[in-house]
């Protein structure tokens, strides 16, 4: 499969000034990045700047990233699914992994992460791949949002509608641990009726569900 990264990069007013999003970065470029202090909900910002980077590396990865200056104040991330996941059972090349999408407290409310999703899609770069993403409830910021489960769930999925992400059922145990959690999938148009019959029944284990 070809893993086809365009770059683009849009400026957009912010609450205190410009904010660029920008993407596929390059490890390059990355690397002339820090991440805000407040970008901690999987690990140190140090640590993730460096995750981010690898991702980066990866033939099918990619970051898209909010910048204010020369600080990351948000991004998305995609990449393969990790091994020890169901989702890489299928040993397919065009299941491609939403891995994290994280906007900074101070600049929520902007439209970024909608923004950094059509970026991520734009100029039909991932219309040759199946997207998802795992979305669980314990990984969402409830606390800072000030919603309630069922609030951030709708949040998170017409977020991923903007991009022709729609729910997908499953019987993966992790989702359907809670009814909040969920899958998220955009097959794209030009993703082969083979691949599509593949994830079928990656997502299904148990046949009598099918």
């Amino acid at each position: 499969m070809e893993h086809i990264k365009r770059y683009h990069r849009h400026v957009r007013q912010g609450r205190h000034g410009p904010i660029v999003i920008e993407g596929p970065i390059p490890p390059e470029r990355l690397r002339g990045y820090h991440l805000h202090s407040a970008l901690d909900a999987f690990r140190r910002p140090k640590e993730q700047h460096a995750a981010l980077i690898e991702i980066s590396e990866l033939p099918e990865g990619r970051i898209i990233a909010a910048v204010d200056g020369d600080t990351v104040v948000g991004y998305v991330t995609f990449h393969y699914p990790d091994e020890l996941e169901r989702w890489s059972e299928g040993g397919m090349d065009d299941l491609i992994e939403l891995g994290a999408i994280e906007v900074a407290d101070d600049y929520r409310g902007q439209g970024l992460s909608k923004a950094l999703l059509a970026t991520a899609f734009e100029d039909r770069q991932l219309d040759n791949a199946i997207v998802y993403t795992t979305e669980y409830y314990w990984h969402w910021d409830l606390e800072n949002s000030g919603l309630s489960v069922w609030q951030y769930r709708e949040m998170m999925e017409n977020l991923m509608k903007t991009v022709g992400m729609v729910w997908f059922a499953t019987d993966d145990p992790e989702i359907c641990a809670h009814p909040a959690n969920c899958l998220m999938v955009r097959v794209g148009p030009e993703v082969p009726l083979s691949s599509a019959e593949k994830f079928d029944k990656v997502r299904f284990r148990q046949r009598f569900m099918y």
